[in-house]
């Protein structure tokens, strides 16, 4: 793999637990304004800028991406990001309930993207790939990290070891939701080492971000087809990316609910269930290994063992829990024929629990949910390099990354 060091845009250090934001995606406009609420530096105005315009704003709009341009140059007028005079790498990792994982933040070549080096597992869509390639293109800059994960590799974890345990941090401070978030940055032979080691790394694997890596190469594109003395060393053709070793990483489960019972009564769902393995009600839900997946219906928690005759093991995506589900019971009990774009099935990250799965239910009249046991990182690797495609919302990864640490230019 060909990684690069570049000269990240990055906040004062002083400044860096009020810049850096969660992901552009993983709040909705109202949740948004309500964590910049108060912070006029919060890297949240540049990544969702429609929460400094009115409520009613088309998100599509031209005045959307000026606003990420306004508020983007404003940090940078105002000193509150600056760039570095060289390139370098980042090490970054996070804490999260006493579990660490340290990626590499570092710029991959669209190129790699193109030839699927960079290995995919899910599809984007069309109108977020549009939305992102534009904020990209009017930042002239990479304001979010792609999430990519590989196969470790022993030279390069030594020189991480290295430089964590040797190397005073530019960053250390813990986020209002207690992940601590921590940036140390390479010198020249740190960061030429770590870019040799990678070039046995044969590929790797986007585990969040598919919209922004699609988004980078078409930005990258883009820029070429303007250029009539293009020569393939610019730097907008790389894009921002922080790569965690496989082995670090926790995935948690992508969750289900189904708005009703498609006429149905809960014995006969019961009973159909059985059919696939075993049924038993249960106290406490918790899906104890791949095969088994938990329903609450009724007021009540059942654990479901799917038969081994009933899982294709030699199929790395039908074998997945999330596909079972969809196949065997989604579609044929529910009548949810595309989980895509049928809204009486919805999904709730992991993160937020059993608690939220209930409440869909008891208080907000859902007809059933369902806890899944987490696809494994190994699944993960294994549909991407099948050069499948995995059922929509089959992973939900956490802690995630934050926005605003390390901004990669395009010029």
């Amino acid at each position: 793999m060909r990684i690069s060091p570049f000269r990240a845009v990055r906040p004062q250090p002083d400044k860096a637990d009020h810049v850096a934001s969660v992901p552009y995606d993983v709040v909705n406009r109202d949740e948004a304004a309500a964590l910049a609420a108060g912070n006029p530096i919060s890297f949240l105005h540049v990544v969702r800028p429609d929460i400094d315009l009115p409520a009613d704003t088309d998100p599509y709009a031209d005045q959307v991406y000026e606003q990420a341009r306004t508020a983007f140059q404003q940090l940078r007028h105002d000193n509150i990001l600056i760039q570095e005079a060289e390139p370098a790498l980042y090490l970054y990792r996070q804490v999260m309930a006493g579990r660490a994982q340290i990626g590499l933040v570092c710029c991959c070549h669209v190129q790699d993207y193109e030839q699927n080096l960079i290995k995919k597992h899910e599809r984007t869509r069309q109108a977020k790939e549009d939305d992102r390639t534009r904020h990209v293109l009017t930042l002239n800059a990479n304001a979010g990290p792609v999430f990519l994960t590989y196969r470790s590799l022993e030279p390069i974890d030594r020189v991480v070891a290295d430089v964590t345990a040797k190397t005073d941090p530019l960053y250390d401070f813990v986020a209002p939701d207690g992940v601590q978030h921590t940036v140390w940055k390479t010198d020249p032979a740190q960061a030429d080492a770590i870019v040799t080691a990678f070039t046995d790394v044969p590929c790797t694997y986007v585990a969040d971000g598919h919209h922004r890596a699609a988004s980078a190469w078409r930005a990258g594109q883009q820029r070429k087809n303007g250029n009539p003395d293009h020569t393939g060393n610019e730097e907008y053709n790389w894009f921002l990316t922080v790569l965690f070793p496989a082995d670090q990483l926790c995935i948690l489960p992508y969750n289900r609910v189904v708005r009703d019972l498609n006429g149905l009564s809960s014995e006969s769902i019961i009973a159909q269930l059985a059919e696939l393995g075993t049924v038993a009600p249960v106290a406490t839900p918790d899906p104890a290994q791949p095969g088994t997946f938990c329903m609450y219906l009724a007021g009540q928690w059942y654990q479901i063992t799917v038969a081994d005759a009933a899982i294709d093991r030699s199929d790395p995506v039908r074998s997945l829990d999330v596909a079972i589900l969809q196949e065997r019971v989604l579609q044929p009990l529910f009548n949810i024929e595309d989980p895509r774009t049928d809204e009486r099935v919805d999904f709730i990250g992991g993160i937020r629990g059993v608690k939220a799965l209930e409440q869909r239910v008891d208080q907000d009249g859902w007809g059933c949910a369902f806890l899944m046991y987490p696809t494994t990182v190994e699944q993960l690797m294994a549909v991407a390099d099948a050069d499948c495609i995995m059922p929509p919302k089959s992973t939900w990864f956490e802690p995630k990354l934050r926005s605003g640490l390390l901004v990669h230019l395009l010029d």
